[in-house]
Order: C-alpha cells, then sequence, then structure tokens
C-alpha cells in the first residue's frame, strides 16, 4: 500500500472485488487473501482483510491457525459456530459479533449452523496494536434497535470510542442499519476509513453505493451515509501505527 500524502476518497464496487466460488464457500476479497495476490491492494491503513462470505449448509471452515491478528466477523444471516484450540465453543446469530485475538497462535474452526439456510458474514482482520500476546476469544450479540439509524461502535482501541469490545490497534469498527435516515462519522487527521454497504442503496458524501460497495477514505473529516442500508464502518491508523 503506498503511503498517502493528500485526502482520498475511492469507491470499490461489488464487482471488482476478487471473487471465488469453492462450491460450498462464495467469497469476496476486498483485499488480498488466499489465492487473490495484488500487490498494490495489500490492505488499507491497519485493515488487513475483509471478506464477504457466504457459506453453505451444514460446511464450513475446518480447524486452522491463526497468529498476531485481531479478528472480527459480522455475521449478517444465518448462524456461525466457533470452536478453537483454548476450549471455546459458540453460536453467533444475525447482528451478533465474534472476535479472536490470535496473538501467539490459536486453531479454530468456523461452520454454518443450519443444515436448510446458508450463513452470511463479513469477516475482517485487523493488524494488532501489540504482539505476543496470548490469544482470546469472545462474542456478542446485539439487538436490531442498538444500531439502527444510528452507529452502533461494537469495537475499538481508541480511548474516545466507547465500545464493549476491545481492540489492542487503536481502531473502531461500527455497523448501521439505517431506513430514510443519515448517520455521521467523523474522522481525526489522517485516519483511513473503510465503509461496506452489505444491503441497500445510500448515498455517502452524495456518491450513490449499493449492496457490496465500499468507499475507502483516507484524511476526510466527515462521512455521511444516508438512505437504506447495513453499514459497516472501519476507522483505523495508518499500516504502522
Amino acid at each position: 500500500m503506498r503511503t498517502l500524502t493528500a485526502p482520498m476518497f475511492s469507491i470499490q464496487r461489488a464487482r471488482e472485488r476478487a471473487f471465488f466460488d469453492h462450491g460450498w464457500l462464495q467469497t469476496y476479497h476486498s483485499f488480498s487473501f488466499a489465492e487473490y495476490d495484488d500487490p498494490e491492494n495489500t490492505q488499507w491503513g491497519a485493515l488487513r482483510v475483509f471478506n464477504d462470505d457466504t457459506v453453505a449448509p451444514a460446511q464450513g471452515f475446518p480447524p486452522h491457525q491463526h497468529r498476531d491478528m485481531e479478528i472480527v466477523t459480522y455475521v449478517l444471516d444465518g448462524e456461525l459456530v466457533h470452536e478453537d484450540s483454548m476450549g471455546n465453543r459458540g453460536v453467533v446469530g444475525p447482528g451478533g459479533v465474534q472476535f479472536m485475538s490470535a496473538g501467539t497462535g490459536v486453531r479454530h474452526s468456523e461452520f454454518n449452523n443450519s443444515a436448510e439456510r446458508p450463513l452470511h458474514f463479513v469477516q475482517m482482520w485487523v493488524l494488532p496494536g501489540s504482539t505476543g500476546q496470548p490469544p482470546s476469544y469472545g462474542q456478542m450479540a446485539f439487538e436490531r434497535v442498538e444500531r439502527f439509524n444510528r452507529w452502533l461502535y461494537v469495537a475499538s482501541g481508541q480511548d474516545s470510542i466507547d465500545a464493549p469490545i476491545a481492540l489492542t490497534q487503536h481502531a473502531t469498527l461500527g455497523v448501521a442499519r439505517i431506513e430514510d435516515a443519515m448517520v455521521v462519522h467523523e474522522f481525526a487527521r489522517e485516519r483511513y476509513g473503510f465503509l461496506f454497504v452489505a444491503d441497500g442503496v445510500v448515498e455517502a458524501n452524495g456518491e450513490t453505493l449499493q449492496r457490496g460497495d465500499a468507499v475507502r477514505l483516507f484524511d476526510v473529516a466527515r462521512l455521511g451515509v444516508k438512505g437504506h442500508g447495513e453499514l459497516v464502518l472501519w476507522d483505523v491508523p495508518g499500516a504502522a501505527a
């Protein structure tokens, strides 16, 4: 990722993402991941991975290893089952968040809890603020009303943001469901922003976005989003912060 020196507001359309159909998994990658390798598109600030995944009924990811990464999964539809090498097991439903600091290393699996319905979620990786820490896991359920026509800040490592999930990185994750309303987020100087439209049609700073579209921002003071849709927003520092 090149070093930015001027404000940026760049749209990534849904069709511009890398797409892979594995049969049991349909996945869109906003950044380089697995078999998708683009040296010009490796991350956005400290946001390293943003995958939009749909998993077939009774299918999922078998046990695999992670290290030194903060991983947050936001469930859009269906139920996600998590198991890991620390002995944790949990089911996360729509609007719920699963979070894991991989730290010195952890193995986990993720499966669709339903034998009839697909599972749809976004999984996001953030570079950690510190390394060499023991791994940890947690999950939280949120009611729709908590994010209805407002930003619900669910995870953060910024002192100025009150969020129930703590990150080691100075980053913040917000989600919102808007219906004929506007939500606003203000960024500090030289921060990176990533807005994803999971569903609906909205306007972000006057630009029309639809399902699967995203905006990458740098050093933009204010983001206003209006319309109808399900939104996911990251406010992150540069990669080295």
